[in-house]
């Protein structure tokens, strides 16, 4: 979906009326005296590298200066899911068509973000109005020809063949879907042998659906190779259903003996969900548990937006929830829920910080945070809320509640929230060491939890947080090179002193190319380790940062780039 257009017999709820439903939905209005539900997470175990799953968007740019670019590195934005070169879409009130995949690569790319091209949104009509096969062919020889003469463009990860085929597609003109997917993706890859495809991509998953498609897809060499599905049901129902969506889909991969394909959830929330901060959050929590690549905020709102994150260009109060998200690091921990009390929490080690974010019950809450190993006697926990005051009301930051030195028991420490918390809304909890983090800003930046291009997240015991990005192999061009972009963030701005932690398996000195913020490129040499996936060796540079948001690339290959040497595997950077 991606207009407030009906889908069967959906239709887009109000803000307030969405509101309302959201007050049936997630909590039983607890009596005073009710127990005290309590979140409580693990800070001693791991769902993995902290990649924010969930921070993306439908449409959530219109161009390269809509939504204002600085509202976006806060949010660390993982996936996008932009119209096709050429859009002639119109979606919820906007005149002219707007977010080109390939005009807002510059806004995106600066953000850390890469982007899937949704390809019949070249239509101009939703649902699309199917013309003919040699139309369609037409179209996807242009789109295709768009992105390969695009050469400076290297955030573009997929192509998306269809959007809901399981109620657009025009059967009696284009035939069976199946059918016409085998003949879509043959035809691209004419063209484009490396961008990865994307699809089926219905409105909701289905059993029966996604089994005829991926045997179809088996049986004529057209796997896709990024599985994707969208999650828009209202109610609890929409966040319960997505764990055994995950599971059905990996137990028909394995019915079939396909290799696991990366998940992409393209569209989530029901148009009474997106915008209220608990709601949303319990989509967050669990494509975390459920492992999915990365998930999108439907367009149910203008173009632009990020997807009704912003209203007239200022944040509203999900804003903060997902800014929260944004400002984790390390690794995600494993969070259990107490009745609607849900949420999603994360440690970096490197500064000895707790980030948890959690919403959704009403009544007496609390936190539980075990395996505080390190972190002392006592802790120091700030807590923050922002409410849920819906779609059309800006917040201008987050509520500041308190600021507290609490006693850790047996690696245990149990925060307070409320007798009577905001079941729309949602709350921030960062824990510390009673003396605060380990140094003032982040200053080292896990290679797992960058954005990584054309290369692949890997665990070592040597690694630090036990993660690092191998196989940082290819060159040649723009959908094919190699690289790892850091979003890091600097208090003031001068030159910074950058320590690379790598391994060099090979034989000899091997380099990468260096740039940041869109400067000239510059070689960096690493010599042999000994070992891969042994990230030991260390090596220093130093560069000129901009206070505020920065984006450092490390590139075996990308645009402008000199010609690099052998290989290396990055475990993480420092900034000094």
């Amino acid at each position: 979906m991606h207009h407030v257009l009906a889908r069967r017999s959906r239709r887009a709820v109000p803000a307030l009326a969405g509101a309302a439903v959201i007050a049936a939905v997630l909590a039983t209005a607890a009596p005073a005296h009710a127990a005290t539900n309590t979140l409580v997470i693990d800070a001693s175990g791991s769902l993995g590298p902290v990649t924010h799953v969930a921070s993306g968007g439908l449409y959530a740019l219109a161009s390269n200066t809509t939504p204002d670019p600085a509202t976006l590195p806060p949010l660390h934005l993982n996936q996008l899911t932009q119209p096709a070169p050429g859009v002639q879409q119109l979606g919820n009130g906007a005149t002219t068509p707007t977010g080109d995949a390939l005009k807002v690569a510059d806004s995106a790319t600066r953000a850390g973000a890469q982007t899937t091209i949704r390809m019949p949104d070249i239509y101009p009509d939703f649902p699309y109005k199917w013309v003919s096969w040699d139309d369609w062919n037409s179209k996807v020889d242009t789109m295709v020809k768009a992105r390969l003469a695009a050469t400076g463009t290297t955030n573009i990860n997929g192509w998306e063949l269809w959007n809901e085929p399981d109620w657009t597609w025009d059967t009696a003109k284009a035939g069976a879907f199946n059918d016409g997917w085998v003949k879509t993706f043959k035809r691209v890859r004419a063209l484009d042998t490396v961008t990865p495809i994307v699809g089926p991509s219905d409105s909701v998953y289905d059993h029966d659906r996604m089994l005829a498609f991926m045997q179809n897809a088996k049986a004529n060499g057209a796997v896709p190779d990024v599985a994707s599905w969208h999650e828009l049901d209202a109610g609890e129902n929409g966040w319960k259903r997505i764990t055994t969506d995950v599971a059905d889909y990996r137990a028909i991969e394995r019915s079939l003996g396909i290799s696991p394909r990366p998940i992409s959830i393209n569209e989530y929330a029901a148009p009474d969900q997106v915008d209220v901060p608990s709601a949303a959050l319990h989509y967050v929590a669990q494509f975390e548990r459920a492992g999915v690549r990365d998930a999108e905020r439907a367009y149910w709102y203008e173009s632009g937006t990020l997807n009704g994150l912003l209203y007239q260009g200022k944040p509203t109060a999900s804003y903060w929830m997902y800014q929260w998200y944004g400002d984790m690091a390390g690794r995600m921990l494993p969070v259990q829920a107490s009745n609607y009390l849900d949420g999603i929490a994360s440690l970096d080690p490197t500064r000895k910080v707790v980030n948890a974010v959690f919403g959704g019950q009403a009544g007496a809450t609390a936190v539980r945070v075990d395996g505080l190993s390190g972190f002392g006697s006592s802790v120091r926990v700030t807590l923050q809320h922002t409410p849920g005051s819906g779609r059309q009301t800006n917040v201008a930051a987050p509520e500041t509640l308190s600021t507290q030195t609490l006693p850790v028991t047996n690696g245990s420490v149990t925060v307070p929230v409320s007798s009577s918390s905001d079941y729309q809304g949602a709350y921030q909890a960062v824990i510390t060491p009673a003396a605060g983090p380990t140094t003032s800003w982040q200053q080292t930046y896990e290679a797992e939890n960058a954005t990584v291009v054309n290369a692949q997240r890997l665990t070592s015991g040597t690694a630090s947080n036990g993660g690092y990005v191998g196989r940082i192999d290819g060159a040649g061009d723009a959908r094919s090179d190699s690289f790892v972009d850091f979003l890091v963030t600097v208090p003031e701005s001068r030159s910074y002193t950058m320590t690379i932690k790598y391994a060099n398996g090979g034989a000899g000195t091997s380099t990468q190319a260096l740039a940041s913020n869109g400067s000239a490129y510059r070689t960096v040499s690493y010599p042999a380790t000994g070992a891969w996936g042994n990230p030991t060796g260390s090596v220093q540079t130093t560069l000129q940062l901009s206070a505020g948001p920065n984006v450092i690339r490390l590139a075996k290959g990308a645009p402008n780039a000199p010609a690099t040497t052998g290989y290396a595997e990055l475990d993480a950077i420092t900034l000094q």
